[in-house]
């Protein structure tokens, strides 16, 4: 009986021990199939390599770059820069297959919602063709369907399209930091969304990146490339009190700005009321030594 027991114990150890083998054996392949996944992510396609985007914030355009715009009139980028409006800026090509148009859509629903803030009015936009090939009136045609989308009288003057020749692109795109290819076998380009935000002298001040652009972001960041020239009193006030938060891609409150404004607030309505009080103590004490005078 006693050996029957030993014999059925010892089968029974057997037995966990292959089921605990097998369950070590499972984890371990799971686990360096997930590596093996993991490893398999991290290789970016031939296609994606040196494309992406380096923000050179505050870096000056080259202004003096010769481009073709979509009336075929040669003109220079700096023509683009008045001295007084920002500009948003642009790098994408008409015939891009989806990216580029999935960009302009986004960006041009983001200032439609803009209220009381016109292109040609408050700022100004620039789209640069990176294809050379690129022809005028397929420029003049891409201009047009983003006019007829955006649907606001008088904003014409406000967008220019330019293509040109590939030396002027590339100066242009290695001046904001856009790093683009062009891939033979299908004949198009590999290229990231962005979209820079430049000052009214030609000077990079923001960079918003993606395909969808809230309003609120739009708006804040032309106000603080115009440096204080365009804007009503209360929408400074507002960029006071908001800074741009580059992991959520839009402005937010900031701690150290509010706490500022409410102390010097605090300071304001206390030396206000002292000042009333003191006035009021003062008249009380002159009108006293006036009737004991009498």
């Amino acid at each position: 009986m006693k050996t029957s027991l030993e014999a059925q114990s010892s089968c029974q150890t057997r037995l966990d021990y292959g089921r605990a083998s097998s369950l070590v054996v499972f984890v371990v392949a799971l686990l360096f199939c997930q590596a093996a996944l993991g490893q398999r992510k991290e290789v970016a396609p031939d296609e994606l390599l040196d494309v992406g985007v380096v923000e050179h914030l505050n870096d000056p355009l080259p202004l003096d770059a010769q481009f073709i715009d979509s009336q075929g009139k040669a003109v220079k980028l700096g023509d683009c820069f008045d001295g007084k409006l920002p500009v948003i800026l642009t790098l994408n090509y008409s015939s891009c297959p989806m990216l580029c148009s999935l960009q302009l859509d986004g960006l041009f629903d983001g200032l439609k919602g803009m209220e009381k803030w016109n292109l040609g009015e408050q700022f100004r936009m620039v789209t640069i063709s990176i294809d050379p090939m690129e022809s005028t009136e397929r420029s003049a045609k891409t201009r047009e369907k983003y006019l007829k989308r955006y649907r606001r009288e008088g904003s014409g003057e406000g967008y220019v399209c330019l293509t040109g020749k590939n030396k002027q692109i590339k100066q242009v795109a290695d001046a904001v930091g856009f790093k683009y290819r062009y891939v033979p076998e299908t004949g198009e380009y590999s290229h990231v969304a962005v979209t820079m935000i430049c000052t009214p002298d030609g000077r990079l001040s923001r960079y918003l990146n993606g395909v969808e652009y809230d309003p609120q972001t739009v708006r804040l960041s032309l106000l603080e490339a115009a440096e204080g020239k365009i804007g009503t009193p209360m929408e400074q006030f507002f960029l006071f009190c908001f800074q741009y938060d580059s992991t959520t891609g839009k402005y937010a409150p900031a701690a150290f700005k509010l706490m500022k404004f409410g102390a010097i607030s605090i300071v304001l309505v206390v030396g206000g009321v002292l000042i009333v009080y003191w006035r009021r103590e003062s008249r009380r004490v002159r009108t006293e030594e006036t009737v004991d005078s009498q």
